[in-house]
């Protein structure tokens, strides 16, 4: 009776999860629909107010219309609000708000948020929420006060204040929204070293995860982290310090993007197209003049992404971990995948070959349907886009103001499927864990 009473739990958080993002893009859609939120004063295209509501809450930047010219500063607000809401889950502000009115928090409530923040146990999840919530305002304050010494010289004060609470938050949930109109995100920046360098810091610490956080504030020495938090910070170093690397050498001598540099902006500006695919989809150079390889280097940082319990999408550096172990251990001929000294349950490497599969799979088929929907456009551009979408990055060779309705139809699927779907497939393999009392005679079959 209590196995099914668990079960139903589960379900139901999963439902909730998924229904809950999908209410808060429908409203925000509305709003956004109205004449209310348009500069021109005038009703916006349901598809495209409802696109912007999906980019905005699943913190992926990808829009159709110019988010700097084309709404108003209501507009605006509704945007960053769904972008808060959206990156640190509606879980966290509904938990927030139930304590201020001081409601009890049920065992419901702790299921559905213990899926929302991806953590390992439902206990001490309302202080954690406290924590999270704590830890956000206080990075995107100081965020935002970096920032201001840019735009507030450069906007004045109340817009410069604006400007910099608005990039701070979009920064710091790995949006990639900005307000400097033209689809120019901060290309206007590339030899401004604070704001890439105050950008790229916050996407970095949005997107390690604040279970990670959390174990670098109580930081006791690196024996006392988590094997999580070590192949996280792992990850995530090499990733950053190898894309720099490479998309330097890619791109040194492209005149389109980083070739007519100093050394000095090559660096910086390499560093940060290394980062923002991780999943911020802010760009200081243009992404369609990238070289091809340039471009390559991206799809694999946006499909990696950031890492669980952040506010980044994609596949995560954890699951991109186990799997690059597992392979690691089946050529040296070890039964089990290793790392620090600890070994990871047989249903764990299968649920990171699971979700590793599946996203790989989506981003072939969004792929190959954005080839049929937008035939004019380059194949490499189309994955650029559908990689984007999956990984909620945001970044764009330009496809996305090009998109047919259809596309744009596809694209909300694909980002909506990338902030909720490999959560919920994670969470089915979970229920659907049955122990077996009888096992099939072995079977023997050719590998590669």
């Amino acid at each position: 009776m209590k196995t099914k009473i668990n079960k139903k739990l589960d379900l139901n958080a999963v439902q909730v999860l998924a229904l809950g993002f999908f209410i808060v893009i429908l409203i925000g859609g509305i709003l956004l629909s109205l004449p209310i939120s348009s500069k021109s004063g005038e009703y916006t295209n349901f598809l495209d107010a409802v696109f912007t509501s999906t980019s905005a809450v699943c913190v992926t930047g990808l829009v159709t219309l110019d988010t700097g010219t084309y709404w108003n500063q209501f507009g605006q607000i509704v945007i960053m609000l769904l972008i808060e809401i959206g990156g640190l889950g509606f879980m966290s502000f509904a938990t927030f708000i139930a304590l201020l009115l001081g409601k009890k928090i049920t065992l419901k409530d702790r299921l559905i948020m213990q899926e929302a923040m991806n953590t390992f146990s439902i206990q001490g999840l309302v202080k954690m929420v406290r924590y999270v919530l704590g830890f956000t305002f206080a990075v995107q304050f100081f965020g935002a006060l970096l920032l201001s010494t840019q735009f507030i010289p450069e906007f004045g004060l109340l817009k410069g204040i604006y400007y910099s609470i608005f990039h701070s938050i979009s920064g710091f949930c790995n949006a990639g929204f900005d307000l400097l109109g033209g689809f120019s995100s901060v290309t206007g920046y590339y030899n401004n070293p604070v704001i890439l360098i105050t950008l790229s810091l916050l996407i970095i610490i949005g997107g390690l995860g604040f279970t990670v956080w959390l174990e670098v504030y109580n930081y006791r020495g690196l024996k006392k982290l988590s094997v999580h938090s070590k192949i996280v910070l792992l990850i995530s170093a090499v990733l950053i310090v190898g894309g720099t690397i490479l998309m330097y050498l890619f791109e040194m001598n492209n005149a389109q993007t980083i070739g007519n540099m100093n050394v000095g902006d090559k660096v910086l500006n390499s560093y940060f197209a290394a980062v923002s695919p991780r999943t911020a989809g802010f760009n200081s150079v243009s992404t369609d003049g990238m070289t091809t390889a340039g471009k390559m280097l991206t799809v694999l940082l946006m499909f990696i992404g950031g890492s669980p319990g952040s506010t980044a999408g994609g596949l995560k550096t954890a699951t991109f971990g186990i799997v690059i172990l597992t392979v690691i251990s089946v050529i040296r001929g070890r039964e089990d995948t290793e790392v620090f000294g600890r070994r990871f349950a047989k249903d764990l490497v299968y649920k990171a070959f699971a979700v590793f599969f599946i996203g790989m799979s989506l981003v072939l088929i969004v792929t190959l349907i954005l080839s049929v929907t937008e035939p004019n456009e380059k194949f490499i551009n189309l994955l650029y886009e559908a990689t984007s979408a999956f990984g909620t990055v945001g970044l764009t060779t330009g496809v996305t103001q090009r998109l047919s309705s259809i596309g744009k139809i596809i694209i909300m699927i694909t980002m909506y499927f990338g902030r909720v779907g490999p959560l919920t497939v994670a969470l089915a393999f979970l229920r659907k864990k049955k122990k077996r009392t009888m096992k099939y005679p072995e079977g023997k079959i050719l590998i590669g």
